[in-house]
Parts: C-alpha cells; structure tokens; sequence
C-alpha cells in the first residue's frame, strides 16, 4: 500500500469537558470509545460530509481506529481517532469529530479533547507512560500547547508528556 504524506494535525480543540456536552443545553453526555467497524464504514464517507477516508486508513494493519459514541446512543459516531502504538508512545495519525460537531451550529463539544485524552490513556496502557506525539499544521501549534499542554519540539512535531497525560486522562476517565 503506498504510504501516504503526513500532513498533520488540523483540528481544533474546542473545549476541555468531562465527556461531552451539549452547546445548547449545556447537559452532558458519558461517552465510550470503541473500535471502528467494518459497518461503520458505510456511514462515516466522504458522501456523508466527513473529511477523511476512514475506509483506507481502517485497511493500514499498524494502525487502530476508534470511534466515539454517546453510551446510550452507540449507533451515532461523535468523532474517529486513528493511532499507531509505538514502543515508548501512541502516535495520532488522524482525529476527526462528525460533521455535526463542527463550525458553529456544532451539536457537541469536547469531542476532540475526549479523543485525544483517549489517546493518552491508550499510551498508559500499552506501556507508553501517556506519551502521545502528533504532527500539526503550523498554524495550530500555539492551540495545542494552549489547549492540551502540548509540547513544541521543532517543525510539526508535538508531544503530550506524562504529566499532561495524567491531567487529560483524568479529566476524561474517572
């Protein structure tokens, strides 16, 4: 399969929540995070308004793809992760919220914390002590050493270090 050129992270992280919470009402929602599915690859296209062809990245066998879902509702996707689990650290390939969640009239927010805090607690998991790292687009360096407490190490290169990790991990997964 031909390797395809990293372009980095461009997703904004709109709000640092314990799950997700609803912009209008405010309520939120307990979420899960599961394996994305051969079924689910019926509605998460391109046709369908999302940005990225999670079809090819689900057939790259280094790479796992999650989806996140509100607990009672499970047949709504939120938002899709794709991560590559290294020896000392999770790498984020991709990480998309659902249309709907998206630009102003977005239905939830923290969608893109909750994916990236899931990301963390994998790396804690497999043995990378929280370490996550991530290319970015330029112009969202500062937003991820802001919003995340991400690490600028040069380039398009960030990390989220184990103490960042922790705070992600707990805020999200009590």
């Amino acid at each position: 399969m031909k390797k395809r050129k990293e372009i980095g992270l461009d997703l904004e992280i709109d709000k640092l929540t314990n799950s997700i919470e609803n912009v209008k009402s405010g309520d939120s929602f307990q979420t899960e995070i599961s394996m994305l599915t051969k079924i689910d690859l019926k509605t998460v296209t391109k046709k369908n308004d999302w940005q990225f062809n999670w079809a090819k990245e689900y057939k790259f066998v280094n790479k796992e793809v999650y989806k996140l879902t509100i607990i009672n509702n499970l047949n709504i996707i939120q938002g899709i992760i794709s991560l590559e689990v290294k020896t000392d650290h999770v790498y984020m390939h991709l990480i998309e919220s659902a249309p709907f969640n998206i630009g102003k009239k977005k239905t939830y927010l923290g969608v893109p914390g909750n994916l990236v805090a899931f990301a963390c607690k994998l790396s804690f998991q497999r043995g990378g002590d929280g370490y996550v790292s991530f290319l970015s687009k330029t112009k969202l360096i500062e937003h991820y050493e802001k919003s995340l407490g991400a690490v600028h190490l040069g380039k398009h290169n960030m990390v989220i270090t184990t103490e960042t990790a922790l705070k992600l991990t707990n805020k999200y997964f009590k």
